[in-house]
């Protein structure tokens, strides 16, 4: 069975005044939370805020590369590269 899984490049502001999606910014989404960049916490944040908006569940995003830094690939089960840019840009415009 192959499973479809999409990837999205994030540029993630921590310790921000709320947890938000701005928009896009070139080929990554940008992504505000207020979590601070510790222990974690704000990549916790990351996963929550995009899963609720996505209407997924956690376990079904990854952060594939960037856990230490404000860019960051995030992989998402179950739908498709294009899929995935589609309904963010709904949420987004």
């Amino acid at each position: 069975m192959n499973v479809a899984m999409g990837r999205i490049a994030l540029k993630v502001v921590p310790s921000s005044s709320r947890d938000q999606i701005v928009g896009w910014l070139g080929e990554s989404l940008k992504i505000k939370v207020q979590a601070p960049p510790e222990k974690g916490k704000a990549n916790a944040a990351v996963i929550a805020l995009l899963a609720r908006t996505l209407q997924r569940d956690k376990t079904y995003l990854t952060i594939v590369s960037g856990e230490s830094s404000p860019n960051k690939m995030i992989e998402i089960t179950g739908c498709t590269d294009a899929e995935l840019r589609q309904q963010l840009d709904k949420l987004t415009s």
